[in-house]
């Protein structure tokens, strides 16, 4: 299973006062999520499920790819790990995933999965972990392809 992680891209800060998951995306964030979608297009595999926090600045991110997506709940701000890995079906979904949420719990889940023992991965605003779950020699793994920010594009 591929599970591919982009945390969103750049956003204004909350005014007094604003509810958290109404933010936006600045200038700069739309520019970064553009080009992560760019490059992600050219990458994605045919039948990814593409997952989403309802978080605005999540679903303006997630809208640069131009694809179909969901909206869960489990990938608000303040996601734990646990909830994460059951919607995106991991590590047993038999199609790639991309979930597009928020620090610090896509930034736990990556520490989670390859076993960091700092417990959080810091994860820059608009990047895409990518993720593959494998099985060698009756062992399973989970093996880092691709980390790349939309800076790096």
């Amino acid at each position: 299973m591929d599970l591919i992680v982009w945390r969103h891209a750049e956003a204004y800060e909350a005014e007094p006062g604003e509810d958290d998951l109404q933010r936006a995306l600045t200038p700069r964030g739309r520019k970064q999520a553009e080009r992560m979608a760019a490059w992600l297009e050219s990458q994605l595999p045919q039948g990814t499920r593409i997952l989403s926090s309802p978080a605005v600045r999540a679903e303006q991110t997630v809208k640069a790819l131009g694809r179909k997506y969901k909206v869960r709940d489990a990938l608000s701000p303040g996601a734990c790990v646990a909830d994460i890995l059951e919607t995106s079906g991991w590590p047993g979904a038999k199609y790639p995933v991309l979930l597009v949420g928020h620090q610090p719990g896509l930034g736990a889940l990556i520490a989670d999965l390859l076993q960091m023992p700092e417990g959080v991965c810091a994860i820059r605003k608009g990047a895409v972990w990518w993720l593959r779950r494998r099985s060698r020699e009756g062992q399973d793994q989970t093996v880092l392809l691709a980390v790349t920010s939309p800076d790096k594009l």
